[in-house]
């Protein structure tokens, strides 16, 4: 993850989704790009991005750090973009077909399982096909805003053949890793016949406990059933996106977790 890429809409709410967007840059010493679309741009100032500087201090995090020569250099390196125009989806598209991203950072809005309002989050990380990290407003997420603590105690993979397991198991790993998880419980999830889970190549494993559940059922709502159960901090999803007229209408499977989970969601894109 050399480059996080995080849309900022300047609300006044606490900004959970750039808080986890900072704590991964932060961990992975990565550059940060927080981007806001506005057709009224003369209005804006740059003022109104959320201050990078100012919450690590708060979180008690340097904004430097010293190289082999011991002189001071920048942690991260932080990008902050204005653009005018009146689609988000279609800006932010095009400013990452010219400048493609490792990770997107996006807050959905929920309510009773579906959008709040129309929302940029699934459009942008379907047709994008970049890893993507999905914070609900609903949900204080793993990463506090106010010092930056972070909670990963519990991590949902739910597996299937299709897209293979080892896209989202190296996706978890790079994560985990970014932030120094050591004791954390994974939870890899299959739906179906045990004797047709597929197999888990433990050598993506990294540091934690790894756990193995078989369940049966409407695969949205098991996963949405074990989450609460484990009282997951965190959803890995890998994801082949919209694959038939159904997905169409109602969402990927992805989707639908992502508008109905209590916690974040980080959708793998298998290609």
């Amino acid at each position: 993850m050399k480059n996080i890429f995080h849309p900022t809409d300047f609300s006044s709410e606490p900004d959970t989704a750039f808080a986890h967007a900072l704590k991964l840059a932060w961990g992975a010493s990565a550059q940060l790009t927080l981007f806001h679309v506005n057709e009224g741009l003369d209005e804006l100032n740059w003022q109104e991005f959320p201050s990078v500087r100012a919450t690590l201090a708060k979180w008690d995090l340097p904004s430097h750090e010293q190289s082999i020569d011991h002189r001071p250099h920048s942690k991260i390196d932080v990008e902050k973009i204005l653009y005018r125009g009146t689609d988000p989806s279609a800006s932010i598209l095009e400013h990452l077909d010219r400048h493609p991203a490792d990770l997107l950072v996006l807050a959905t809005h929920q309510l009773g399982g579906r959008p709040f309002f129309h929302s940029i989050s699934e459009p942008v990380a379907r047709k994008s096909k970049i890893m993507t990290l999905f914070v609900p407003f609903s949900t204080d997420g793993f990463v506090s805003p106010e010092n930056g603590t972070l909670t990963l105690q519990n991590i949902l993979i739910p597996i299937d053949h299709d897209p293979q397991p080892p896209v989202a198991l190296q996706a978890i790993t790079t994560l985990m890793n970014a932030l120094g998880c050591v004791n954390t419980s994974v939870t890899v999830l299959y739906i179906g016949d045990e004797q047709e889970m597929p197999e888990c190549d433990s050598s993506q494993r990294t540091n934690g406990t790894w756990n193995y559940i078989v369940r049966s059922g409407d695969v949205v709502e098991e996963i949405l059933h074990v989450e609460q159960e484990l009282e997951a901090d965190l959803i890995v999803m890998p994801t082949q996106g919209h694959q038939g007229f159904l997905d169409a209408l109602r969402g990927s499977t992805t989707e639908q977790i992502v508008r109905k989970a209590h916690c974040p969601v980080l959708a793998v894109p298998a290609d």
